[in-house]
């Protein structure tokens, strides 16, 4: 089992512009897809963000990166935005 762990922005910024109805599709895929098997639920990302991963859900992307049993959710965007306002919140 793999432990979630939340940037703090993703509360802040990104949870009130996603649509309730999508929440709980959303939720549910962190909690059964990113708990169990984080390498195997999402796809990597290339270029400059390589090391990160997506978990696509609709329209929506959910960025993370895996450290040891943790899985740090970084971002929780539209597919329109998530890739331009996503390395403010990487460690440099």
């Amino acid at each position: 089992m793999f432990r979630l762990l939340y940037h703090p922005a993703v509360a802040a910024d990104d949870l009130p512009l996603i649509p309730r109805n999508v929440h709980t599709r959303i939720a549910r895929a962190i909690q059964q897809r990113l708990v169990t098997s984080p390498d195997r639920a999402g796809t990597p990302l290339r270029g400059t963000l390589k090391g990160y991963w997506k978990l696509r859900v609709g329209d929506y992307r959910v960025v993370y990166a895996v450290h040891g049993t943790d899985v740090w959710i970084l971002a929780i965007r539209h597919r329109a935005t998530v890739y331009t306002d996503l390395p403010a919140r990487l460690p440099e």
